[in-house]
């Protein structure tokens, strides 16, 4: 077994935090002190070794302390520890039934009532403590009693108690180069210490820890008491320790996920696993009387924060816990219990956390956060709990049923609005808001909801029709003033909306590129006069109903923080080349540069020339020294008309025919042009742009350099062709850029070209030398490919084995693992249409003779991910995904690529 140095530093962290934590919840659930040390233990090494979770630190919670501490009250502590092995058991039957993630459908509301109501309840019943009392029964009789004790104030434990609460408050404030290697002892460590110190030296009288000898220490009994009682004791233990053992793994997976530089793999959690390690290290703990164990947040943060990279970690702090409960007695027993009572105080008080309250009150879910707090403290953890639940599907049937119905007159015209979700409770009030409208008015019903019962579409249905049929107009819209229908006469009108037209180019009924247009005297169209000014409008206001909630906090913590992107993309401008949807990224993930034919004019014409242009310069200068990308990526695309238009200058210029058209319509056109196949100085603007595509042009007609294949066939056209030449070509201006050249030289950039097929929405990778400036280049489909597939068989990435991804970057030979080749994509139909006349000079070049291969090398690894992260074959994003540029980050959780730390 190999164990890592950072999991050896990791462990010794967690040993600092967890050993003063183990001896307080003991101290404050009226158990033995050592039940605190054997829970910690039988975490560490039994949870750790056979849990679901590898960095999750498993031991005694606080978030058990108030039911333990009832426990032991009512039946005593040898039953305490039977409850604790039967609660074991019965998290083992609820793992073989596999239901781990169904305790993650309890509202988040009520999870975090329920531990802010259980500190509150710790931290008045150890405030008698701190103040050198007994604490009482409950949370209601340790408020009623702190008049009294506060009368009867102890100043040695209140002097313990304040400076181990100063320590804990202080410590992670500490500032300067000194507080920040200071801070690395934990406050909890250094709090108990301080308040050890200054009781051993000053030699205050306080009670301090008795360990007893372990040959005396109390072990489990039959249960004794009524069984009602300790199968509610059993349900109690067992509901607790799981649901927050599942929502710290949550939460551990989601800070190992935010590692900017991950040095190695660690696997996502397997719930149903984690649910069995708890119920095993819970019979181990139980039955050596040990406290409940669960897993602790605390702990395991402070296990991810110190770099732990595997469960070794874990088992080494349980290690020393029993070493030191077997080596460290003598200085255990100076620690004052007023300081242990301090540390478990302060805990208690932070589980009533001011972000949880602002999220649940956010989210509007404040009463059922008030009502379980309100509940455990005063009752009951399962009580408030159970209070808590019936809020909580209250508040839901209540947002389900709630809606609102208005109407209103508008210069004739009749609007009704419908607030909320349209159910049969609701069909009365609709009903006598329609019929209220008179016969034969033009009507607007507005439909603000996401559902709609059959009931309420009878009634809906019904009065439409009745309403036609007296002569009036009905128009049925969504949230945005989107139509959803329209009656005309006996007919209604099919729509071609679909689920993803929010980014289609949609318009209901006709297409734009089809649609008939009327124009007015001066060529202008009038059928589509404020169509774009309205799709614009539209298209904002979905945006800040529907998108708006879901990214604020990334855009929130982006303003924040600043753009770190680790990849500048440089594409087109067409309209048709989204570079979110081709690349599936997001908010601060790319830094995008955008012009007419993806060009980077070289630096000697970036300035000083009348030509020139700055803006792309600048743009590549300040993603490479300012915010330091990785990797930069040159995005052509199929169809483009800045190539189309450079290639019918030189057509027009020589006096050959122009190129083959533009497949997709969309060329410039020659326009001003000068003789000798450029544009004219001094003439149009697109013009004087477009002599930067010039090198492209002269490299496409070079018959010295090998021409670019496209994924194992010849290109569709002529347009085509220069189109993927054009890519090579900007790579090298892009090269000779004196920031980019830095880069290279020390190893801190990588260049990478793109083509993006819009008609086969399929993304190629340049591969081949020309990407370090060796001089040959493939275009290969983005994917990995199977070993024997032959060159441009492109397949799903999805679809590839492991076993067959090789490295392409460093020029290894393909894996072989015996997989089957998949059956090869048939080519583009272009690329097959025999009757295409041969483009004149292009024969040798097209097929790329000195650049022949044979086997096609698959460009990189399917990030790594959890067996149960399998992306959905059926999704459009995911299948997305796989045309993503390479990049040096691994895959987020999601499947997308992410550029962002």
């Amino acid at each position: 077994m190999h164990v890592r140095g950072v999991d050896v530093s990791a462990s010794i962290a967690v040993f600092l935090i967890a050993l003063p934590l183990s001896l307080g919840i003991a101290l404050a659930t009226s158990a033995p002190l050592q039940a605190g040390l054997v829970a910690a233990a039988a975490g560490g090494l039994v949870a750790g070794r056979l849990g679901g979770s590898p960095l999750q630190v498993s031991g005694p919670a606080a978030g058990l302390t108030l039911v333990t501490a009832d426990l032991i009250q009512r039946f005593g502590w040898r039953t305490t520890c039977a409850i604790t092995v039967l609660a074991g058991l019965a998290q083992l039957g609820l793992s073989l039934l596999r239901v781990a993630r169904s305790a993650l459908a309890v509202s988040p509301a009520i999870v975090h009532g329920m531990l802010a109501g259980i500190g509150v309840t710790i931290a008045l019943a150890q405030l008698h403590v701190v103040l050198g009392g007994t604490p009482q029964s409950s949370a209601v009789a340790n408020v009623l009693g702190l008049p009294a004790q506060l009368a009867d104030l102890h100043p040695a434990a209140l002097s313990v108690s304040l400076v181990t609460i100063a320590v804990l408050l202080l410590w992670p404030r500490l500032g300067g180069r000194i507080g920040h290697a200071l801070r690395k002892a934990p406050a909890a460590l250094v709090a108990v210490g301080a308040a050890t110190l200054l009781a051993v030296l000053g030699g205050i009288a306080v009670p301090r820890v008795e360990l007893p000898s372990w040959s005396s220490h109390a072990l489990p009994g039959l249960p004794e008491g009524p069984v009602l009682g300790i199968a509610t004791g059993v349900l109690t233990i067992t509901l607790v320790t799981s649901v927050q053992s599942l929502l710290s793994a949550v939460a551990v997976d989601k800070l190992v996920a935010a590692r900017p530089d991950p040095a190695t793999h660690v696997p996502r959690s397997d719930l149903d696993r984690e649910l069995a390690g708890q119920g095993a290290a819970n019979i181990l703990s139980g039955a050596l009387g040990g406290l409940p164990v669960a897993g602790v947040a605390v702990r395991s943060v402070a296990n991810v924060s110190a770099g732990a990279m595997s469960r070794h970690s874990t088992m080494l702090h349980g290690l020393w816990i029993v070493l030191a409960a077997l080596v460290l007695v003598p200085v255990l027993d100076l620690i004052p219990l007023p300081a242990l009572a301090a540390l478990v105080m302060v805990i208690g008080v932070q589980m009533v956390s001011i972000t949880r309250i602002r999220t649940v009150t956010r989210h509007r879910e404040a009463l059922v956060y008030a009502v379980t707090v309100s509940g455990v403290v005063l009752i009951g953890i399962l009580e408030g709990v159970a209070l808590g639940i019936l809020v909580a599907g209250g508040t839901a049937m209540h947002r389900l049923t709630h809606t609102r119905i208005t109407r209103e007159t508008e210069d004739g015209l009749q609007r009704v609005r419908v607030r909320g979700q349209l159910t049969f409770l609701a069909v009365p009030r609709l009903s006598r808001a329609l019929h209220q409208i008179p016969h034969g008015a033009r009507v607007v019903v507005e439909l603000d909801g996401s559902f709609m019962d059959h009931a309420a579409y009878e009634a809906l249905q019904d009065w439409q029709t009745a309403h036609t049929a007296r002569g009036g107009r009905v128009e049925m819209t969504g949230r945005a003033g989107v139509r959803i229908g329209e009656r005309s006469g006996r007919s209604v009108r099919s729509t071609c909306c679909r689920p993803w037209t929010p980014w289609r180019n949609h318009h209901c009924g006709t297409h734009p590129a089809s649609a008939p247009e009327e124009t007015g005297g001066g060529g202008r169209a009038t059928g589509q006069t404020g169509g774009g000014g309205y799709q614009l409008a539209s298209g904002i206001s979905s945006f800040q109903r529907d998108t708006a909630p879901l990214v604020r906090e990334e855009l929130a913590r982006l303003a924040r923080e600043g753009q770190r992107p680790s990849q500048l993309f440089l594409t087109c401008s067409d309209s048709r080349v989204v570079t979110s949807m081709i690349t599936a990224s997001g908010p601060g993930d790319l830094f995008t540069v955008r012009n007419v034919g993806n060009l980077v004019p070289p630096p000697g014409r970036a300035s000083g020339d009348e030509s020139g242009d700055d803006s792309v310069a600048a743009a590549i200068e300040y993603a490479v020294d300012v915010l330091h990308v990785q990797s930069i990526t040159i995005c052509g695309h199929s169809g483009c008309g800045a190539m189309q238009a450079l290639l019918d200058a030189d057509g027009d210029a020589n006096g050959t025919p122009a190129a083959d058209g533009d497949a997709d319509g969309n060329a410039v056109g020659g326009g001003d042009w000068a003789g000798d196949g450029a544009p004219a100085a001094g003439t149009t603007p697109l013009g004087r742009w477009l002599r930067h595509g010039k090198p492209s042009l002269l490299r496409l007609r070079d018959g010295h350099r090998a021409g670019v294949r496209l994924a194992g066939r010849q290109p569709a056209d002529a347009v085509e062709q220069l189109c993927l030449t054009n890519v090579v070509q900007q790579l090298e201006h892009l090269r000779a850029h004196p920031s980019v050249a830095r880069g290279l030289a020390l190893g801190t950039l990588e260049l990478h070209g793109m083509y993006f097929h819009v008609g086969e929405a399929q993304a190629y990778l340049l591969t081949g030398d020309q990407v370090r400036g060796e001089g040959t280049e493939e275009a290969v489909a983005v994917g990995a490919v199977p070993t024997g597939a032959v060159m441009g068989d492109a397949v799903p990435r999805d679809a590839v084995p492991a076993e067959a991804v090789s490295s392409a970057h460093t020029g290894g030979a393909p894996a072989t693992s015996g997989a089957e080749p998949h059956s090869p994509r048939p080519p583009h139909p272009e690329a097959r249409d025999d009757s295409r006349p041969p483009r004149p000079d292009a024969d040798e070049d097209m097929r790329g003779e000195g650049t022949r291969g044979t086997d096609m090398r698959p460009l990189g690894r399917e990030p790594d991910r959890a067996p149960d992260q399998a992306p959905d074959q059926g999704h459009l994003f995911d299948r997305i995904t796989a045309s993503s540029p390479p990049t040096t980050q691994p895959s987020s959780p999601r499947g997308r690529v992410t550029h962002s730390n």
